[in-house]
């Protein structure tokens, strides 16, 4: 890719960072994209929409397969604090989490093949929703994918801690199994002076807290993972009244599938015993639930080996990681593969002051225009 290509998709990612928007609400975004993808020629080029989502299939010259990349479209809730003159025009959001980067590198990919089609076809996703309530399940099931599903896949997501140059990933699960839990305490609430005449959902939430860091530790085995993170509570509404409700908000991730459904259960138990203990009603939502990113092993070497050849990229086979990832769920259905892509940022993902190496650009596009290209002669 020359430099003015390069220089081009970074504006385009700047324009990207400027407009971040809530899941299934990138209006501005979709727009963008398709407005782009107007610019290029059409001649192999099919496109369509979903929700506020993209799909690009890529017309190869005599396809016998049919590949695909999925990027992520969505923002944060997150007041932006980076040093940048094209920070977020959209107050308290901010891509935070390196979709911009995502679906500029997509674009790259499209913009590449739009102009040198493979002989295999190429779909190019550009999903809403990731970062909740979840975009990928409802729009792999979609009809607008259907009869464009990949046989392979490929995703990838930034990471701080890598330098640029870098890829890393490993066969089996990358990503582990999340769920959203909010927890809802209702009781009897009433004067600070007479607390023998009310039901304190303040302490009955402390209680519970303090219960909820007992279920790893001691019903997960040890040579298993799994964490329980509560983030929020709330409850009460004035210093000198018994809080009447409390709600709790956290965060479940496992390294498998049946370790979520014993720390549920666990968590539904403890539950009903505040329940008895302290006279009140409760309510568990489990909100978005993320199935873990399980890399097809055969595609995942193959990809490994290929990227060990080149001189350009360093790869490395990184440890699973307790970041959840809706694209779990193309996985489940589709082999494939996601990796990392090192952005060299002290900054960690959903850091205010996030400021991805904008040089990684560049090199994703490089890698995986020859990857695909590379996939398609073979």
């Amino acid at each position: 890719m020359s430099t003015v290509d390069y220089l081009s998709f970074v504006q385009i990612r700047r324009d990207l960072h400027q407009i971040p928007e809530p899941g299934f609400e990138e209006f501005k975004t979709q727009q963008y994209l398709l407005n782009y993808l107007a610019t290029l020629p059409q001649e192999h080029l099919d496109i369509r929409t979903w929700r506020t989502g993209v799909l690009v299939l890529i017309h190869g010259t005599a396809p016998a397969r049919r590949y695909g990349y999925r990027c992520d479209m969505d923002g944060l809730p997150i007041v932006e604090e980076t040093g940048y003159d094209f920070r977020s025009t959209h107050p308290g959001y901010m891509h935070a989490c390196g979709h911009d980067l995502h679906m500029t590198i997509g674009l790259g990919i499209v913009s590449h093949f739009a102009n040198h089609p493979i002989k295999d076809d190429l779909v190019v996703i550009f999903q809403p929703a990731e970062e909740g309530p979840g975009g990928a399940l409802p729009m792999r099931d979609s009809s607008e994918l259907a009869d464009w599903m990949p046989d392979e896949i490929v995703a990838l997501h930034v990471a701080p801690e890598y330098p640029v140059g870098t890829i890393a990933t490993r066969p089996g699960i990358l990503f582990a199994n999340t769920s959203e839990l909010f927890i809802d305490l209702k009781g009897t609430g009433g004067h600070a002076a007479y607390p023998h005449k009310a039901n304190d959902m303040v302490v009955a939430a402390c209680q519970l807290v303090g219960q909820l860091q007992t279920v790893v530790a001691r019903n997960v085995n040890p040579l298993d993972s799994a964490v329980i993170t509560i983030g929020k509570v709330s409850g009460g509404t004035k210093q000198n009244i018994i809080a009447e409700t409390a709600r709790l908000e956290g965060t479940i991730r496992t390294l498998s599938a049946d370790t979520m459904t014993l720390v549920k259960s666990r968590i539904e138990a403890l539950v009903r015993g505040v329940e008895a203990g302290f006279e009140c009603h409760a309510k568990i939502h489990y909100g978005s639930n993320y199935l873990q990113v399980f890399n097809e092993a055969k595609v995942t070497e193959e990809f490994m080996n290929w990227v060990r050849e080149r001189q350009d990229v360093q790869l490395i086979e990184c440890a699973e990681a307790m970041t959840g990832e809706d694209f779990g769920y193309f996985l489940e259905r589709i082999p494939g593969l996601m990796f990392w892509l090192g952005v060299d940022t002290p900054y960690g993902l959903h850091h205010a002051k996030l400021e991805p190496a904008e040089e990684a650009i560049g090199m994703a596009i490089r890698v995986l225009t020859d990857y695909f290209t590379w996939k398609s002669q073979g």
